[in-house]
């Protein structure tokens, strides 16, 4: 500030010196030029001499006093100018300074704040700090708890940490496993609606046009005899003629208390026809001993081996299969002694090609190879209890045996899913055999294992706690189950529904499914008197 007010003034002097200098210089150069005027006219009078002297003064001391004047006014105006600079710098100056004062007073107000803001954070970090002391103690008390709640825990159980963890995850994969299965169910049913639909209206156009009746046989037949007393002759003296019966034709014979009835036994349906037929004769001739026994019993075979021929040639022709192997036609008319499920084989097996051919009509497929797949597709049945396997594998080494087209060997052993069918024919004897097992009255079920199976039903549903009755209805297709009110609400049921399910799913085979129907049932009883 101090060399500001100095520079003021050396500036103002300045600008003066610089206003003089030409009003001297002009000055000293008309002395000159007086003078070197008078040098010049030396010899001019000196009157005129002095007089120009004398003007020479003059003009000098005027100079000199007009330069003075000039000299104060250029002072008055300089020390104006640095008044006025000075007062303007004052001004500035203490603008600055009431600025600077405001800046700091701001300053010292945000100081404050922050200190209290300081002293607030230290005092809540502080409580924090005894806040995170307390919960470590408490962790650390909670950690001992637990830790002694699990011991506890593990000591009841007999579970270790690892084992309960392990049992949880198995129960939770079991439980998504099961809910999984039902969904992929549910979507697979609702995608594949519209095939089933149109399958359904093929399948059920080719049932229309096919009606083919059905024969239920079992694994015994029952022969007639005239009195009771005809079966101390066929048992024979020491039982001759019923081992010489037994041996020769493989069969059992069963002499109880039935009235006028004996019972043959065999698994092999071919023996026990032509032991039927034997034993008929042999009742009808009334000479029963071991060498007419024997001579019967051949001509009971070579009639049943004609019955045979007879079958399997009537099989092809009803279905218009030609150019069939002769073995493979005495296969087809062993079929004809042969059941499954009560079902009669061969008629199966000509209704499987009705069916298979009118399919293969319907899409426009090969109605020849169908039909005749759909007639051989069980022919292992013919020989399945005289060889070892399955009689899909049975059937396609006597198919390839007997050179049949490769479409056909596939198809028989397509037939029941064993491979995946590769062909339109293979597909269609897959749908005709499952059609012709289906068809009411086709097939039976044991009465007892019927019977068993409901009993099991009932059985599994009266365990669950809160059951308070069971009855499987529907022919086992639907299960009421009676819960106890007061011990089942509204939502257990739902839950004891799915429990119940799954126990059914997990121990019962049945074909279908079962509907699990509960029913909670509140009563409130009052007298009027």
């Amino acid at each position: 500030m101090l060399n500001m007010a100095i520079i003021l003034p050396l500036a103002a002097i300045s600008s003066i010196w610089n206003i003089l200098i030409p009003i001297i210089v002009g000055i000293v150069t008309i002395v000159i030029g007086f003078l070197a005027g008078v040098a010049f006219r030396k010899n001019v009078s000196e009157r005129e001499i002095g007089s120009a002297e004398e003007e020479a003064k003059r003009i000098i001391n005027e100079s000199i006093k007009t330069a003075e004047a000039k000299k104060r006014e250029s002072l008055l105006e300089v020390k104006e100018e640095i008044h006025r600079e000075r007062t303007e710098y004052e001004r500035e100056e203490k603008q600055r300074r009431n600025e600077l004062s405001k800046q700091e007073r701001r300053i010292n107000q945000k100081e404050e704040t922050l200190d209290r803001k300081t002293e607030q954070l230290e005092k809540k970090d502080e409580q924090l700090n005894q806040k995170n002391a307390k919960n470590e103690a408490i962790e650390a008390e909670l950690q001992t708890l637990k830790q002694s709640q699990l011991e506890l825990l593990e000591k009841i159980s007999g579970f270790s940490i690892d084992d309960a963890k392990h049992y949880l995850i198995s129960q939770l994969e079991s439980e998504v496993t099961h809910e999984q299965a039902v969904k992929i169910r549910e979507i697979e049913s609702r995608f594949k609606e519209e095939a089933e639909q149109k399958a359904r209206d093929l399948i059920s156009l080719a049932i229309q046009k096919c009606a083919a009746d059905h024969v239920a046989e079992a694994t015994v037949s029952v022969v007639p005899i005239p009195s009771d007393d005809m079966k101390g002759r066929i048992i024979g003296r020491e039982g001759r003629n019923i081992r010489t019966f037994e041996t020769i034709t493989g069969v059992d014979l069963i002499i109880d208390d039935t009235p006028e009835a004996i019972t043959l036994s065999a698994f092999d349906p071919v023996r026990r026809e032509i032991a039927r037929i034997a034993l008929e004769k042999l009742i009808m001739d009334g000479r029963i001993h071991p060498a007419r026994i024997e001579e019967m019993v051949e001509k009971a075979r070579k009639e049943v081996d004609q019955t045979i021929k007879k079958e399997g040639e009537r099989a092809a022709f009803e279905t218009g299969i030609h150019n069939l192997h002769p073995e493979i036609i005495k296969l087809l008319g062993r079929l004809r002694f042969r059941t499954s499920y009560g079902q009669n084989v061969l008629l199966h097996s000509i209704e499987v090609s009705h069916i298979a051919g009118l399919l293969a009509a319907e899409i426009g497929a090969d109605i020849t190879q169908a039909k005749r797949a759909g007639l051989l597709h069980d022919i292992g049945k013919a020989v399945d209890h005289e060889i070892e396997g399955s009689h899909v594998q049975i059937g396609v080494d006597l198919a390839r045996k007997y050179k049949e087209n490769k479409d056909i060997i596939h198809a028989i052993h397509a037939h029941h899913g064993d491979v995946e069918p590769a062909t339109i024919v293979a597909c269609l004897v897959q749908a005709a055999d499952a059609v012709s097992a289906a068809r009411p009255g086709a097939r039976r079920e044991n009465l007892e294992n019927y019977i068993k199976r409901l009993e099991k039903l009932e059985e599994i549903a009266n365990t669950h706690p809160g059951v308070q009755s069971s009855y499987a209805v529907q022919a086992g297709r639907e299960i009421r189950i009676m819960v106890k009110s007061e011990e089942v609400n509204d939502d257990q049921m739902t839950l004891l529904a799915r429990d119940l399910t799954k126990k059914i799913e997990n121990e019962l085979e049945y074909p279908g499914q079962i509907k699990v129907n509960l029913i909670r049932e509140t009563r409130i009883t009052e007298y009027a008197k």
